[in-house]
């Protein structure tokens, strides 16, 4: 059993440690949060002690730290626990500012760092990937990858998010430098809002259309929206030179009612925690074999390249131009 803490109790930090608590080599070890009152709860809830960050990585028995906590603290938490030499599994994104991010590359390119882009743990999108990489519809040559939440989130939230590119669509851009193969080199967006106007009186897009193009022009479109209507939507189609391969909703159960009037299929799951509920237990699965010695499959560089893309698109907004990487 590898002994971890997790630092932040709220929403995501509660599924991280469920799953950490019940895998059979991991031994939950610890809770921090900056909430007393929260730590204490999620504490409780697995029989774990509440602790500190600088007494969990002052320890030796402790292997690995789940940074879960808000997106300004990461870089930091992420250098001190990479410093302290454990294996470390920090949610997205690894910081708001490309810069800092950038400045720590000397601190966590050696880290064994894993950036919880869940979707690449994802099922349905694993097999997409397996495909594509299988050659058996030939060379990849553009992607369409759609990405709507059920509704838009509070304006608190909204406030301290980073932006919908930061926040949201950079799942989508980790997806895409993924399944293409090659690093974009020129990004174009374009964003609206058109879902609640208190979104853009933050300063921020509720609606986007981002462009990627590769230097080999492959190309990659991301559609956006903080609002689809109908649950959350989360499709990706991939074209090659031999065909097409594609991932799409998944429904609230396969059942299906067929009259004269047509045929009506279930509900698409309508929260990310329902639709990614796998993809997040298959994440921690690849945290216990980093902490048996595997390397991280996705870490602090490809962080630093998806925050990049959002940068990118966030300023292609503002400009009304395509920018070069």
């Amino acid at each position: 059993m590898h002994k971890v803490v997790i630092v932040g109790a709220g929403r995501i930090g509660r599924i991280h440690a469920r799953n950490a608590a019940l895998h059979p080599r991991i031994e939950l070890a610890g809770v921090i949060d900056a909430i007393d009152a929260s730590a204490q709860a999620l504490a409780a809830e697995w029989n774990a002690p509440v602790t500190s960050l600088d007494a969990a990585l002052a320890d030796a028995s402790v292997r690995g730290v789940i940074i879960a906590s808000s997106t300004d603290t990461h870089l930091d938490y992420c250098v001190r626990a990479a410093a302290a030499g454990k294996a470390i599994f920090c949610e997205k994104p690894i910081d708001q500012d490309l810069a800092r991010a950038r400045g720590a590359a000397a601190k966590l390119s050696g880290a064994n760092l894993l950036l919880a882009f869940n979707r690449r743990f994802d099922p349905n999108f694993r097999a997409l990937k397996a495909r594509l990489d299988s050659g058996r519809i030939g060379t990849i040559e553009s992607l369409q990858i759609t990405s709507n939440d059920p509704a838009p989130p509070p304006p608190s939230y909204v406030a301290v998010s980073g932006g919908l590119f930061k926040d949201m669509a950079i799942h989508d851009f980790d997806m895409a430098r993924w399944l293409l193969g090659e690093e974009p080199v020129q990004v174009y967006a374009a964003g609206s809002c058109l879902v609640d106007p208190v979104i853009g009186e933050l300063g921020d897009v509720d609606t986007a259309r981002t462009l990627l193009k590769t230097a080999s022009g492959r190309l990659c479109v991301i559609s956006n929206s903080r609002r689809s209507g109908f649950g959350y939507d989360q499709r990706i189609e991939a074209f090659a030179s031999g065909g097409m391969v594609r991932a799409d909703n998944v429904l609230e159960s396969t059942t299906q009612v067929c009259t004269e009037a047509g045929v009506a299929s279930d509900r698409l799951q309508n929260f990310f925690l329902d639709r990614y509920a796998e993809a997040y237990r298959s994440e921690m699965e690849h945290f216990a074999d980093m902490l048996d010695g595997t390397r991280a499959a996705v870490g602090y560089a490809d962080g630093v390249a998806a925050l990049a893309l959002a940068e990118a698109a966030s300023e292609s907004v503002r400009s009304g131009a395509p920018v070069r990487l």
